[in-house]
């Protein structure tokens, strides 16, 4: 039998976080192991719980969602966070991601596509709605006034064959398994990418990545 993925769900709302639950726990692939309140709550909790998946609602007491990543990217193995929210805010989108989480979903997505998307998210894919993705793209490009009309222009053929591979969500250490480099050289080529586009991050990257890629 396939392990269970383990979440904690953050969010002020009682009745749509213990919805959210029910709804995660219809999938056995899924298991909902605490539920949170407020910012200080889903810390303790991933703390305690370890989850593969922490889902952190932006606007909760004690600081909100983004206080939370925040405190739990500091710890030296945080658990896959993903922000899920009503906040289609662009600010706060980008801050979430160049704070480390790697999904963004706004509530009102289904209950089987967010089964699917906690899957996705705790095997270390990222995921930006898509209602957001076409203005985060935007900001990117607005930023970077000399930005080629491809940007993927910018790197060589081996910068290009690891922003794919980032782009399907795998890891330095499964990126250098699978070109058959060291985990550190992977690390390296990964900081010459985000400088030669003027990205902050992974999520960035393969948001970026994944529009090239669909042309």
């Amino acid at each position: 039998m396939t392990e269970q993925i383990r979440v904690v769900i953050a969010d002020d709302h009682p009745l749509y976080r213990e919805g959210v639950a029910r709804s995660l726990s219809e999938d056995a692939g899924i298991l909902v192991v605490g539920q949170a309140q407020d910012a200080p709550g889903a810390v303790e909790l991933a703390e305690r719980m370890k989850p593969d998946l922490l889902l952190l609602d932006v606007s909760m007491p004690g600081g909100g969602g983004l206080a939370a990543l925040r405190a739990v990217m500091e710890w030296d193995k945080p658990p896959k966070v993903a922000m899920l929210t009503a906040s289609e805010e662009d600010d706060v989108v980008m801050q979430a991601l160049k704070a480390g989480a790697l999904g963004y979903v706004l509530k009102g997505v289904g209950g089987r596509e967010l089964a699917a998307l906690v899957k996705d998210l705790a095997r270390g894919q990222t995921y930006v709605s898509p209602a957001l993705a076409g203005r985060l793209l935007a900001t990117l490009r607005g930023g970077t006034k000399q930005r080629a009309a491809n940007p993927l222009d910018e790197l060589s053929k081996r910068e290009e064959d690891i922003l794919r591979l980032v782009a399907e969500g795998k890891s330095n250490k499964e990126i250098g398994l699978t070109l058959d480099l060291q985990e550190k050289t992977v690390k390296h080529y990964m900081t010459s990418i985000l400088q030669k586009l003027h990205l902050r991050n992974r999520v960035e990257a393969a948001v970026l990545a994944r529009e090239h890629l669909r042309r």
